[in-house]
């Protein structure tokens, strides 16, 4: 499995926190993130990381900016994805298992981070046919 994790300026810190923890538990991943303070545009470093999942550089992605919402927005945007904006340990799994979310998005004040992306990396999504079918109808809403 790979990870792509990216964020706008006020995700830096955060991602970094990501980036140690996959290396602890040997994950591979890409940054598509923005490495400098300087004012950035999330919905750019939103669409670098859901056309690595389309173009399959990457299974799963982590999007960070100041809340997490304006990169779900931006990503919810783009074919193929469910980003999930998500607060909790609980969120993360259930984002997986009944949503079938293939991208996580957080706020840069995110706590409980390590739970979250256990959860978010090792939850499979639920093969029962209530779960697939509202998935099929969001993903035909485009």
């Amino acid at each position: 499995m790979k990870i792509g994790i990216a964020n706008d300026h006020h995700g830096i810190n955060l991602k970094n926190q990501i980036i140690d923890y996959l290396k602890q538990h040997n994950i591979e991943y890409k940054n598509y993130g923005c490495d400098k303070e300087d004012n950035s545009d999330y919905v750019d470093y939103a669409k670098y990381l859901c056309d690595g999942i389309n173009n399959k550089e990457i299974d799963l992605g982590i999007l960070i900016c100041m809340t997490g919402t304006g990169m779900s927005i931006a990503a919810n945007k783009i074919h193929n994805i469910i980003a999930a904006k998500v607060n909790t340990p609980q969120e993360a799994a259930l984002a997986r298992e009944h949503n079938m979310a293939n991208v996580m998005t957080l706020a840069e004040y995110t706590q409980n981070l390590e739970e979250i992306l256990d959860n978010f990396i090792n939850t499979k999504p639920s093969t029962e046919e209530r779960h697939i079918r509202r998935v099929n109808k969001i993903l035909n809403l485009r």
